[in-house]
């Protein structure tokens, strides 16, 4: 192969054992991208005027949700890969060795999020709005799973940041010379991905975005990135009038998260001041009156000294 030096080397493992248990590194990227999304999503939902127990209660719902979703949508979308002369059928329950796809994940993890959002009281764009960023995120880590899963990567290539594949991967094209180094689109989009988390927030605080808009703004960034990410890919897939099924599923949420912002921007146009559905705010308890009444009498107290010192 060529010189590490000039190349991104492949990972030398893809798991490790604790006694008895086989930790696969797809798994630890997914989770600690999951992990992570809940913390910062219920940071951001708490600065909206929420609670970290509702982000966490709505976490409840979407990731299950969203598990089900990107594997059921892989699946799917590669059902050579599990059914037929050889195939063990079972293996579409192996989510540990990969194979999540994110639209699929997305529209599920949507689902649960509403309902969670729901049981909550609080709206669903405005829980969506605070989780996008951490969504990026959490998807900007996960790809690197696919990386230690030698997956998911692009056309050859002689740029110095080429990825060494292994020539027995399923997805080598046939008769291509085993030192060829590929495109690493894993960290294409990792990069695309973590770079997002930063545009968005500058966004939303350059524009203030509420209502969801900032939710339409993931969709089509994310979108975008995807569909010029996903022609290089040489993982299969199945090809609809000459694109990828993943090509698609980018140009169809471009297409959405454009018509969703301007949907949004033409129903709400004032500030969104409550983050709870109608009705469905929570109730102060008797403690947090009492300081808020504490902090008024201290604030006439004060207002009233200082008439009388100007008085004086």
């Amino acid at each position: 192969m060529k010189s590490v030096f000039a190349s991104i080397p492949s990972p030398a493992i893809h798991d490790f054992t604790v006694g008895v248990f086989t930790i696969r590194f797809y798994a630890l990227f997914i989770i600690l991208g999951i992990i992570l999304a809940i913390l910062v999503s219920a940071y951001r939902l708490k600065g909206k005027g929420g609670t970290t127990g509702a982000a966490v209660d709505i976490a409840i719902w979407t990731v299950p949700f969203g598990i089900v979703g990107g594997r059921l949508f892989h699946v799917l979308t590669h059902l050579n890969d599990y059914i037929g002369a050889g195939k063990n059928p079972v293996s579409m329950l192996y989510v540990w060795e990969g194979g999540l796809a994110i639209y699929g994940a997305l529209i599920f993890g949507a689902l649960g999020a509403f309902i969670g959002a729901r049981f909550t009281g609080i709206k669903f764009f405005a829980y969506a709005d605070a989780l996008v960023p951490a969504l990026l995120l959490a998807q900007g880590i996960g790809r690197w799973g696919n990386y230690f899963n030698s997956e998911l990567f692009g056309t050859p290539t002689t740029l110095p940041w080429g990825l060494q594949i292994d020539s027995v991967n399923p997805a080598w094209p046939a008769g291509l010379p085993a030192d060829t180094l590929m495109q690493p689109t894993f960290l294409y989009e990792s990069l695309w991905d973590l770079i997002g988390v930063a545009i968005l927030l500058l966004i939303e605080k350059k524009f203030r975005l509420q209502w969801g808009k900032l939710t339409a703004v993931y969709i089509t960034y994310y979108s975008l990135g995807r569909a010029l990410i996903e022609p290089i890919r040489l993982d299969p897939a199945n090809i609809i009038l000459g694109l990828r099924t993943n090509e698609w599923s980018a140009i169809l949420g471009i297409v959405l998260g454009l018509a969703l912002l301007y949907v949004l921007n033409q129903r709400h146009i004032g500030e969104e001041t409550t983050i709870y559905l109608p009705g469905r705010e929570p109730v102060a308890s008797d403690d947090d009156e009492l300081a808020m009444a504490t902090i008024a009498s201290d604030e006439h107290e004060y207002s009233t000294d200082e008439v009388d010192s100007k008085s004086e």
